[in-house]
């Protein structure tokens, strides 16, 4: 499960801001800049700050900063959506691979949100997205960073972890807040951000009629196994990293020789 929404809510209390309605978009700026705000509240205290989550994008913008890209544009963002209605992400995937063979080959065909903003970015600029990620970055964090990973080892055993683990989400009533969600914000529909995370856009379509319940938990379980897979491959690209097996009888062991190695 995606927990945007809690964060979110977490967030807004903690740091005095407004609440985010999932009828809004959070982009990586944003998220670098309110992270960025705790994180010097947190140092200014004295204290080191933690990160935990499984965001990796997310974590990446933060630790090594963002290009200098464009705002959203809504208008080209509703035109791309209306093109998308009509032809299907997976076409604007191959007219993307025209334009920026490097992009479309990291993203999935109906990766519509990155696949939206990748066209935006050409179409606002004339420049492929990758161009930009070439780009020196800006606003790293002035950090140093200790990134500690669970290595989930064999994939049949993390599968297994995956099915059971949003099974007990649905025994803690991710069903009920999702139909809070449909009450609350009536105008919410499946292309926006928030109904992209996992298990929200599977929920969707259940409670909308479009699926079976059985079906629900299935892709539900599938589009989390997908998740995994992007993290995975994500962390394999990621510099310094200390692997913890997650499967050992204790991890807190060697997680905290490897911070006491790094902060002395």
């Amino acid at each position: 499960m995606d927990l945007t929404h809690k964060f979110i809510r977490t967030f807004s209390r903690t740091a005095g801001h407004k609440l985010r309605s999932p009828l809004e978009r959070y982009s990586a700026a944003e998220f670098v800049a309110d992270a960025r705000s705790l994180m010097d509240d947190i140092v200014a205290r004295g204290r080191i700050p933690l990160l935990v989550g499984g965001t990796m994008l997310y974590f990446k913008a933060l630790a090594e900063g963002l290009s200098d890209l464009p705002p959203a544009n809504p208008a080209i963002r509703a035109g791309l959506d209306a093109r998308a209605a009509m032809l299907g992400w997976p076409a604007l995937h191959q007219e993307l691979a025209r334009i920026d063979p490097q992009t479309a080959a990291r993203l999935a065909p109906h990766d519509s949100q990155r696949l939206q903003r990748a066209l935006e970015v050409w179409q606002l600029t004339g420049q492929p997205l990758s161009s930009f990620h070439a780009d020196e970055k800006t606003t790293a964090l002035p950090f140093n960073v200790l990134r500690l990973a669970l290595d989930t080892g064999e994939r049949a055993w993390i599968h297994e972890r995956i099915a059971r683990r949003f099974r007990l989400m649905l025994d803690a009533g991710f069903v009920d807040e999702m139909r809070t969600l449909l009450h609350d914000y009536p105008e919410l529909h499946p292309d926006l951000p928030s109904m992209r995370c996992v298990g929200y856009r599977q929920a969707w379509e259940w409670l909308r009629g479009e699926c079976s319940e059985d079906e629900f938990i299935e892709r539900g379980i599938a589009a989390t196994r997908q998740l995994a897979k992007r993290q995975i491959t994500w962390m394999r690209s990621m510099p310094d990293l200390v692997r913890l097996e997650c499967r050992s009888a204790d991890t807190l062991t060697p997680a905290l020789a490897a911070c006491s190695a790094f902060l002395d």
